[in-house]
């Protein structure tokens, strides 16, 4: 046998047990990834079932619009579009050094059925004018009231999703805070939601 047929042989071996090891992998090369988040460590990977396959709600295909209508990536101008990859990154940067906050937009009964790992439920509409306690939400978000207004220098960068790319809550929530003044500058964008984390067999907690 040549050095180069020995070669591929023993890169073969090398790659075999590589995918035995761990056949779905975040990315190449990269199995899972731990993050600690308030002292608790949490590992974000994906199902090493190949054959598993999403029911209920988030299989479908279609859904009557309005009120399901497909979503923008970019639901206001100056926000940044996010993947998985970018959640996976602003969970372990943002989050764990405390300069930024995941916000999982949607209803608590939807909240309660799973969640991103490290992720807050802070419902749309509790982010709109029309709640008496909005204030009190941006006080919360590092923002600081001046006049009849807010300074949002020391504010948190945020990261917003709900259900998928049919699904108004994130987009809902992104626009409320433009609203009351938050930077869009600070705002992220995950519009794939849990759906799409959920296709990709992603992990996923229960509150």
């Amino acid at each position: 046998m040549t050095t180069r047929a020995l070669l591929r042989v023993a890169v073969a071996l090398i790659v075999g047990s590589a995918v035995a090891a761990q056949d779905v992998a975040l990315t190449e090369g990269q199995a899972d990834v731990s993050i600690t988040l308030n002292g608790q460590q949490i590992i974000i990977s994906r199902t090493q079932d190949t054959g598993a396959i999403l029911t209920g709600e988030f299989a479908k295909t279609s859904r009557p619009c309005p009120a399901f209508c497909i979503q923008p990536v970019i639901p206001a101008a100056g926000v940044t579009p996010a993947g998985e990859l970018e959640v996976i990154d602003f969970l372990g940067g943002n989050v764990a050094n405390n300069t930024g906050l995941l916000i999982d937009a949607r209803v608590p009964d939807w909240f309660n059925k799973g969640a991103i790992p490290g992720a807050v439920n802070v419902p749309f509409a509790t982010l709109g004018s029309k709640n008496p306690y909005q204030a009190d939400i941006l006080r919360a978000l590092g923002a600081v009231p001046i006049n009849d207004g807010f300074d949002f220098s020391n504010a948190l960068t945020l990261m917003i999703y709900g259900n998928g790319p049919w699904d108004a809550q994130g987009t809902h929530a992104v626009q409320a805070l433009i609203a009351a003044g938050y930077p869009p500058a600070l705002i992220q964008n995950y519009r794939g939601g849990l759906e799409d984390w959920l296709h990709l067999g992603l992990t996923t907690v229960l509150p």
